[in-house]
């Protein structure tokens, strides 16, 4: 079983796709890891040998901050916005969508489920008198 950063990664996937369970890890950064390595990008990961294994580790213990650490980082990041009050940071404190998304419409998933209010509405149907 080939466990990388404290991840175990899927064994019937192949290599480039099982890496991108590693958070921190898409699909150019396994691709370049994978090239780093010289393993072949399509073998399954039930097929790597331990010297591979190992290869990999080692490349994304040295070059690339992934899980906790990348975790911690970006945590850092979003608290130091909220401490320092800048628009980003007031988005976050109030759940808001950050990148300049619309919330009129959409933005369900931040703005919770719909309450609904008394009286409004179309009425379809009913004419005027």
């Amino acid at each position: 079983m080939a466990r990388i950063a404290g991840i175990d990664l899927p064994k019937d996937k192949p290599v480039w796709v099982a890496l991108q369970a590693i958070y921190g890890i898409g699909g150019a950064t396994s691709q370049s890891v994978l090239a780093t390595a010289g393993v072949e990008p399509s073998v399954r990961v039930k097929d790597l040998s331990d010297e591979q294994v190992a290869q990999i580790r080692d490349i994304i213990d040295k070059q690339y901050k992934v899980e906790g650490d990348l975790r911690r980082e970006v945590q850092a990041n979003i608290k130091r916005l909220i401490e320092i009050s800048c628009y980003r940071g007031i988005r976050h404190r109030m759940r808001l969508p950050v990148h300049g998304q619309r919330t009129r419409t959409n933005a369900r998933t931040k703005r919770g489920p719909r309450k609904t209010v008394a009286g409004r509405g179309q009425r379809r149907g009913v004419g005027k008198k």
